[in-house]
C-alpha cells in the first residue's frame, strides 16, 4: 500500500465518520464507538515499542493517564481547547517517553516490564497526592455546550478519536516501511546482531519509546471531556494496560495492521459484554482470547492469515 493510498483512505474514513454523525441519533454508539477507537491508538502506541522492538511495556495506563491529567490542568487552568489539549498530553507524555527510556531500554525483558509498571505506580501516587487535580476525590470538567457542525460534544468526541486512531496507524505505517521500522524489527529478532551490524540500537529504541509514550498521552487527551468526572482509580485503571497489550498480540504485533484488528475485536467483545451482562467480565475476556490465541495463533489474526495465504 502507498503512502498516497494509505491517506486518501486515512481522509476517507475521517469524512465517513463526520457523515454518520449526521445519521445516527443513538448517543450509546459514540460512546463505545470513542473507547474502541481509544483502544485502537492505545494498542498502535504499545506495538511500536513492543511489537516492533520487542520491548514489553507494562506502564501503558501511566502514560494514558499522564496525557488525561496534562489535559484536565490545561483545562481547569486556561479553558484551553481541545487541539491544544491534544498536542501538549502528546509533548509532556513523549519527553516522559524518552526520558523512562533514557533510563530504563539498557534493561531487558522482564527487568524493563517491571520498571515501566512501577513508574505508572508512581505517577498514580503522585496523582493521588496532588490536590489541584482533586487528589483522590477527583476532578469534575463541564463539556462545552456547543460545538460548531455537530449536534453535541459526544459526536464531536468520537470524530476527534476518529482522526487520532487513523494519525496513530498513519505514523505506525510510516515506522514500520521506513528504515526506522527494519532497525527495530532487527532489535526484536537479535539485538546483539543487530549492535555488530552498525544498527543504532539504543537511538530507535528511544525514538520508539519517545513515539510510543506521546501517542499513548494523546489517546488520554479527550478523557476528562468523554468522562467529564475523573479520578486516579479509573484514570490508572488496569484495563488500560492490559488492553494496550492484549490487543496487539491478538490482532499481530509485526505489522501496523495487528493492533487496530485486536482492537476492533476486543474492543467491540468488551461493549456487548458490558451492555448485555456486565463490564467486570471485560479482563476475563481478554485473559480467554489470550489463550486461545497463544495456543492457535500465537503471532496473532494477522499472522495466522498470512501463513495460509503462503500455504495456499
Amino acid at each position: 500500500m502507498s503512502g498516497r493510498r494509505l491517506l486518501a483512505m486515512a481522509g476517507g474514513v475521517t469524512v465517513l465518520a463526520v457523515a454518520l454523525t449526521r445519521l445516527v441519533d443513538n448517543q450509546y454508539y459514540y460512546f463505545a464507538g470513542y473507547v474502541i477507537l481509544q483502544y485502537v491508538v492505545l494498542a498502535t502506541a504499545w506495538n511500536i515499542l513492543g511489537g516492533y522492538a520487542g520491548y514489553v511495556n507494562f506502564g501503558s495506563a501511566g502514560f494514558f493517564a499522564l496525557g488525561a491529567y496534562t489535559a484536565a490542568v490545561l483545562i481547569k487552568a486556561v479553558g484551553a481547547p481541545l487541539p491544544v489539549l491534544v498536542i501538549a498530553a502528546g509533548v509532556v507524555s513523549g519527553l516522559l517517553g524518552l526520558s523512562i527510556g533514557a533510563l530504563t531500554l539498557r534493561l531487558r525483558g522482564v527487568f524493563f516490564a517491571i520498571a515501566t509498571l512501577a513508574l505508572a505506580v508512581v505517577l498514580q501516587t503522585l496523582i493521588v497526592n496532588w490536590e489541584y487535580v482533586g487528589g483522590s476525590r477527583g476532578l469534575y470538567t463541564i463539556r462545552p455546550a456547543r460545538v460548531l457542525f455537530f449536534g453535541n460534544y459526544v459526536e464531536f468526541l468520537f470524530v476527534v478519536m476518529v482522526v487520532l486512531a487513523v494519525a496513530a496507524l498513519t505514523i505506525a505505517w510510516r515506522i514500520e516501511h521506513s528504515w526506522v521500522g527494519r532497525g527495530l524489527a532487527a532489535i526484536r529478532d537479535n539485538e546483539e546482531a543487530a549492535e555488530c551490524m552498525g544498527v543504532p540500537t539504543l537511538r530507535l529504541k528511544l525514538l520508539a519509546a519517545t513515539v510510543s509514550g506521546a501517542l499513548m498521552g494523546v489517546a488520554g487527551a479527550p478523557f476528562p471531556y468523554y468522562i467529564t468526572y475523573m479520578e486516579p482509580a479509573s484514570t490508572f485503571n488496569l484495563d488500560y494496560a492490559v488492553n494496550s497489550l492484549a490487543m496487539p498480540m491478538i490482532g499481530g504485533t509485526t505489522t501496523w495492521v495487528g493492533p487496530l484488528v485486536g482492537a476492533v475485536l476486543l474492543g467491540s467483545a468488551q461493549q456487548i459484554a458490558t451492555v448485555t451482562i456486565s463490564s467486570a467480565l471485560n479482563l476475563l475476556i481478554v485473559g480467554m482470547l489470550l489463550v486461545v490465541f497463544v495456543i492457535v495463533a500465537p503471532d496473532g489474526l494477522v499472522g495466522l492469515v498470512r501463513r495460509r495465504r503462503s500455504r495456499g
